[in-house]
């Protein structure tokens, strides 16, 4: 990334403060110099100049304009404001200059003055030949010459002759050599940001070749606090330790990327590399995983989880600030303000703000984000030592799948054996096992069968966080509980009613009765879980299975139907934190279906997925 190597010890130069004299030294040597127009000029007309003359159409009080090289070198009827070679034919300089005050620029009326040295300044550019530049971001970089130095005795490299060529333009000498003690402070703060340790200090002072200093300097550049150090303004530039909402500043995880830089920065990453990576790494052929987690340097803005927001409003400001962030870090400027009209400082049009907006405007992202952990989309993102792992462990599952593929053929006739035996048996209802939590098989008592069922799976369940164990007792609605139905689970509102069902008997509903199956399923947000039911609907809406409380549109999760549509709800809070999922299909009522919904923990819509009747169904999001 063009490390920077620190000069050695004779290198390490210091300004001294300047007395009266020494500013007079410097002012002279300046005016000596040859003027620049970026680092000299363009300052003086936009701080005295540009609100009569600038950018500005509505506050332009002649067409006469210093934003432009045109618009400062236009024919004025005759006469120019700027012509080059020749102040005193410069109306510029005329102005400036002049003792009335009806002519003097600027005016009084405008509470800006130029001082001396400015009038002087401007003079001796035009009559230079008033070059003009481009924004200093836009020119490209020249290497230049080391300048030559009257005194080469402390030059060790050729940033030393920039520097010692400066100090002597001003009239100025290096302070006097640091010692030992003090230089490996100096360059261990500055390479890794860290004091040196007494150990380090020792060796560096026992080591009396003349290569000390630059076995220090190696050393630190190999610790892995160098890249740590590094990169820590270009966190800040990439607002990483930004706020991560707006109204609820809760966690996110964007370290891996954060490691990517320290990373890069320790390889000594070339810089058009590491550039390209973060900007569109995603995009590169065949793209590793480093290359997209690169692009996380996109990912670090703040995000709005609030309910009252618009969403594409939101998303647009996304985008918005993916631009300002990128141009002000690679581009060295502000974009923000060509985002309402053409920028008036510097040459960037409207058009072109939402040119490079497209480029970012395809991220598919909502407006509306998570507000706790990162929102989509998302990849995963193993570190080296848990990739590691993976590829341990996928290794075993292919050759565990080697084996087990060598019993297919056996494995097959058995399993066509045991059908045929199947076929002769009626009424067997089949149920999943393994992390059932519970399970109604409504051909009866369906309170006791679901007391015995949650015994059974309490002690099966021990240490599965989406299924908390479950007793008796623990069944039952608590005393004082505002939201206790019932003294236990079972059939409420009336007594139970059955008829033939599917498989055995079915309990039958009325829209009046239902069954309270106690504390059983507290599935959230983040969990993973799976609910199934046999109905056989009579009516176009109604509810199937739901954990959701007793206030209007309530908190928790349910299957519905609504206009004989599958509905599935899955609410943490209905104003920011809600999922609504309807099949697109209706299903016939009158007649057996088997409804399954499925929800992988992922907190979007598209996590959910609905089969009737062994069928994954088309759905819309609400």
């Amino acid at each position: 990334m063009g490390t920077f190597v620190p000069a050695r010890a004779s290198g390490v130069l210091l300004i001294a403060a300047l007395t009266s004299a020494g500013t007079l030294i410097a002012a002279d040597n300046k005016r000596s110099s040859e003027i620049e127009f970026n680092r000299d000029v363009r300052p003086i007309f936009s701080d005295k100049c540009f609100t009569c003359h600038g950018p500005d159409q509505a506050n332009r009080k002649t067409k006469l304009r210093f934003d432009t090289e045109a618009g400062a070198k236009q024919d004025l009827g005759g006469r120019f404001a700027i012509l080059p070679g020749d102040p005193d034919r410069s109306e510029l300089i005329r102005r400036i200059t002049s003792d009335k005050k009806a002519l003097r620029m600027p005016p009084v009326s405008s509470g800006r003055t130029l001082s001396a040295e400015e009038i002087e300044t401007l003079r001796r550019w035009v009559a230079q030949g008033a070059q003009w530049q481009k924004h200093w971001s836009l020119i490209p970089p020249k290497r230049s010459d080391p300048p030559a130095v009257a005194d080469s005795s402390t030059v060790c490299n050729t940033i030393d002759n920039f520097v010692l060529a400066r100090l002597e333009r001003e009239g100025l000498s290096p302070s006097p050599e640091a010692d030992k003690p003090r230089l490996i402070r100096r360059v261990t703060l500055d390479l890794t940001g860290l004091p040196p340790t007494i150990a380090e200090i020792d060796a560096f002072l026992n080591d009396t070749s003349p290569e000390a200093y630059e076995r220090v300097v190696d050393r630190l550049l190999r610790s892995p606090r160098y890249g740590e150090r590094m990169a820590a303004r270009w966190l800040d530039a990439a607002r990483y330790a930004d706020t991560n909402g707006y109204q609820t500043d809760a966690e996110r995880y964007m370290w891996r990327w954060r490691d990517w830089v320290i990373d890069a920065f320790n390889a000594n990453m070339p810089f058009d590399r590491f550039t390209i990576e973060q900007i569109a790494g995603d995009l590169l052929p065949n793209a590793t995983l480093s290359q997209k987690i690169a692009t996380g340097f996109n990912r670090n803005h703040r995000g709005n989880g609030e309910g009252g927001i618009i969403p594409e409003e939101y998303a647009v400001e996304y985008v918005v600030d993916r631009v300002e962030t990128t141009s002000t870090v690679w581009l060295g400027m502000t974009m923000g303000c060509a985002r309402c009209h053409d920028h008036k400082y510097d040459p960037i049009k409207q058009k072109e703000f939402y040119q490079f907006f497209a480029y970012f405007n395809n991220i598919p992202e909502k407006g509306k984000v998570f507000k706790y952990g990162n929102s989509p989309p998302l990849i995963k993102a193993p570190t080296r030592e848990q990739q590691a792992e993976l590829d341990k462990l996928d290794l075993k599952i292919g050759r565990a799948e080697q084996r087990f593929a060598r019993l297919d053929p056996e494995l097959r006739k058995a399993q066509h054996k045991w059908e045929k035996s199947a076929r002769r048996t009626t009424g067997v209802g089949w149920s999943p096992a393994e992390d059932l939590v519970a399970r109604f098989p409504l051909d009866g008592d369906p309170a006791a069968q679901d007391l015995n069922d949650a015994k059974t799976t309490a002690s099966a369940l021990e240490g599965n966080k989406a299924a908390p164990q479950a007793n008796p007792e623990e069944l039952k609605p608590k005393s004082g509980d505002s939201k206790a139905r019932n003294s236990k689970p079972g059939f409420h509102d009336g007594d139970g009613a059955f008829a033939p069902g599917r498989i055995a008997q079915a309990a039958v509903f009325d829209g009046k009765r239902f069954i309270d199956g106690g504390d059983l399923g507290a599935f959230g947000f983040y969990d993973q879980f799976t609910l199934a039911a046999w109905i056989y609907p009579t009516s176009s809406t109604g509810a199937v299975v739901t954990r959701a409380q007793e206030v209007p549109e309530g908190e928790g999760y349910g299957i519905y139907l609504k206009d004989s549509k599958v509905q599935v709800n899955l609410v943490n809070r209905w104003l920011d934190d809600a999922l609504r999922v309807e099949t697109e299909r209706a299903l016939d009522l009158n007649r057996w279906h088997h409804v399954l919904i499925s929800y992988d923990g992922s907190r979007v819509a598209a996590g959910i997925h609905i089969y009737l009747d062994g069928a994954e169904q088309s759905k819309k999001f609400w």
